[in-house]
């Protein structure tokens, strides 16, 4: 059957190491990777045949890849992070060519190799930190956008290298070669933004007429890949084709439909870009050559961390964006398998000098996922020991806050939270470190405080030791533990509230002893069904009581107990849903209409306490004996599950229209 075998083992082996990593809480590429050694041409037994079929499948995964980044990708959110992105990254390049040229020479390879290894140094793997960040919760985290954006640029430069590396052998054609290729950018790019905005656009809206599920998924196919096939025959990349024409696509009305439709080809796509390059590892290499290969390993990730670690610094990012971005972005890109294949080909590569750039990046890529994951220990252990706080990055309130409320995070959970606080009344103050939400926070009168919220200096500045309550409204698992560990730290007793995004953040918070959290999906989940509920007639202390019940499952499948972990439930819309008080309609025909509550006798009898009764308008409450009701009155009464069950028979069923009406 040839590629279509190739394709049934490679899903099946996928599958196997997919599961096993999930199994071990590993991100499913090292799963997918090892799949690929096991499979690939250097370990024997069952092997695939068409190996180069399925690299050049894999490039399309490449494609998908930034076609769907594209989809996402804002101006707006990269903003912030512009200067590093633009300058920085730059600044990036070069240094780690450099380095990967100097490690180069002290391993015995040409200069010629060594500008080969300089080069693929210099790049870092697109497709493995944006699986990582998402694995790890850190997608829109100021981290995730500052590696995104020095990410993209670094894509944008394997242009010029696939033009320049090539000529080393031949530098009297390079200026030309090169004048030529960045013209055919800068056209390709002016196409893009005057006929493909305008274009594209226009052909998924009349796709989008035919109300066909199918062919909108197709037509975005053909536009990713057809476009980056374009750039590609044009001398460009195939990848960088793919990612402007979901840029152009992200900015019409059919972009969040296009990135929902193109992220399951996305994925299996990847799949086989991982298994692909786990085939290109050779085991035997790796043994024969084991201290060589460690030593690069150990150079390349520690000196890019330290190139990484000082641009994102010198760029005024501090607290954890330095270490996220030095401990993400260490290793060697999936464009380098690019640069060596091309290298080889052309001669400039022999096969000894290819197989170590390809067994040195597959290791780094191997790394990732441990590595990064160092961030948030690293980051707490380094923090526990500094001297110094960064007291320069705060703005300190004019006035004297106590006994108030720190909300950490002046995202959109965190404002409306103390929007709802300073409603009430409540002295609240937000802590924040992105300028533009801090901004946001400021015109809607919000006190704010510009600063990390794990730093000390930061935290008693914002009144930790006088304040009732902490509120950490940051989704990512890394930022919300750092600020809860230093909170406790500081003050062992505060209650801290903290917004959790999955079962792992819970029981990370009830290992920091924070048993106080909010799940935002669960509660989602709960308010969606609660007003389906209210809206098909069921009575509120019913919805509550199934509320109730949910969370109790949840904490079983937690393994805890409920004192040790609360999951709150969301702030009651009325008194209404109180668990043993009930508003119930009297509808027209109700055997109580035309009765008093002394003729029914409804407390000995029934079992049930009137509390108020709510009529065209005007509340009624403690209602004497001589009260009647009538229809269309809203009553409110409290009693025993069984007591009110009856007395809403007595009523007719609850209707929300009758409560809309009165």
């Amino acid at each position: 059957m040839g590629i279509a075998t190739d394709l049934i083992l490679i899903v099946v082996v996928a599958l196997l190491g997919g599961g096993i990593a999930h199994l071990l809480r590993q991100p499913l590429i090292l799963g997918y990777i090892l799949a690929g050694i096991a499979v690939g041409p250097h370990t024997g037994g069952v092997t695939v045949t068409q190996i180069h079929d399925i690299e050049l499948l894999a490039e399309i995964g490449v494609a998908l890849l930034l076609f769907a980044l594209g989809l996402e990708f804002s101006f707006k959110e990269l903003r912030p992070v512009r200067r590093v992105a633009l300058i920085g990254t730059p600044l990036q390049l070069v240094a780690s060519m450099l380095l990967g040229y100097g490690l180069g020479r002290m391993a015995g390879l040409s200069w010629q190799a060594a500008w080969w290894f300089g080069a693929m140094v210099s790049l870092s793997s697109t497709m493995v930190i944006l699986k990582t960040l998402m694995n790890q919760g850190w997608m829109g985290t100021l981290s995730s956008r500052v590696m995104i954006g020095m990410l993209i640029v670094q894509d944008l430069a394997v242009v010029p290298m696939m033009i320049i590396l090539p000529q080393l052998d031949h530098p009297e054609m390079g200026a030309s070669v090169l004048g030529q290729a960045a013209l055919k950018a800068v056209l390709f790019l002016l196409i893009m933004l005057v006929v493909g905005t305008r274009l594209l656009p226009w052909l998924m809206r009349l796709v989008a007429r035919w109300k066909s599920r199918e062919m909108f998924v197709l037509s975005l196919m053909a536009v990713g890949l057809g476009v980056g096939y374009a750039t590609y025959l044009a001398g460009l990349s195939f990848a960088l084709g793919a990612f402007v024409a979901g840029m152009v696509l992200a900015g019409s009305h059919f972009g969040h439909q296009a990135l929902s439709d193109i992220t399951p080809l996305r994925d299996l796509f990847a799949m086989l870009f991982f298994v692909s390059v786990g085939m290109m590892l050779d085991p035997a290499y790796l043994v024969d050559h084991l201290g060589l290969v460690a030593w690069l390993v150990a150079l390349v990730g520690l000196g890019k961390g330290v190139i990484f670690f000082g641009v994102t610094r010198l760029f005024g990012y501090g607290n954890v964006v330095p270490w996220a971005v030095g401990l993400g972005l260490f290793q060697i890109g999936e464009f380098a398998f690019v640069l060596a294949r091309i290298g080889h080909a052309g001669g400039s590569l022999d096969r000894d000098t290819y197989a170590l750039f390809l067994t040195v990046t597959i290791v780094t890529m191997l790394l990732t996922p441990m590595i990064s994951g160092l961030t948030t220990p690293l980051y707490a252990w380094v923090r526990k020991r500094s001297r110094v706080d960064p007291l320069d990055t705060v703005t300190l309130p004019a006035e004297e806050y106590a006994d108030h409320v720190i909300v950490v995070g002046a995202g959109r959970v965190g404002r409306q939270v103390a929007d709802l606080l300073g409603q009430v009344g409540v002295q609240r103050i937000v802590v924040e470190m992105d300028l533009h939400r801090l901004e946001r926070a400021r015109e809607t009168g919000i006190p704010v405080l510009y600063g990390d919220a794990t730093a000390e200096g930061v935290l008693r500045a914002a009144g930790i030791e006088k304040c009732r309550l902490m509120m950490v409204t940051v989704p990512d698992l890394v930022n919300s533990c750092s600020v809860v560990a230093k909170a406790v730290e500081l003050r062992a007793a505060l209650r801290v509230v903290t917004r959790v995004s999955g079962l792992e953040h819970i029981e990370a918070m009830r290992a920091l002893g924070t048993p106080e959290v909010v799940w935002p999906h669960l509660e989602a989940g709960l308010e969606m069904a609660r007003h389906a509920m209210l809206l098909l007639g069921m009575p509120p202390g019913a919805i509550h009581r199934l509320a109730r019940d949910a969370r109790q499952e949840i904490y079983a499948a937690l393994g805890g107990e409920e004192q040790q972990i609360r999951l709150h439930p969301t702030p009651l819309r009325s008194v209404g849903e109180l668990p043993d008080l009930e508003w119930v309609a009297v509808q027209p025909g109700s055997v109580l209409e035309n009765h008093t509550i002394g003729e029914l006798d409804l407390r000995k009898k029934g079992g049930v306490t009137i509390l108020c009764i709510w009529r065209h308008g005007v509340m009624h409450s403690n209602p004497g004996a001589d009260f009647g009701f009538a229809a269309g009155d809203l009553v409110a009464i409290i009693g025993a599950d069984e007591a009110r069950e009856a007395f809403q028979q007595h009523c007719g069923p609850f209707s929300p229209k009758t409560i809309a009406a009165a």
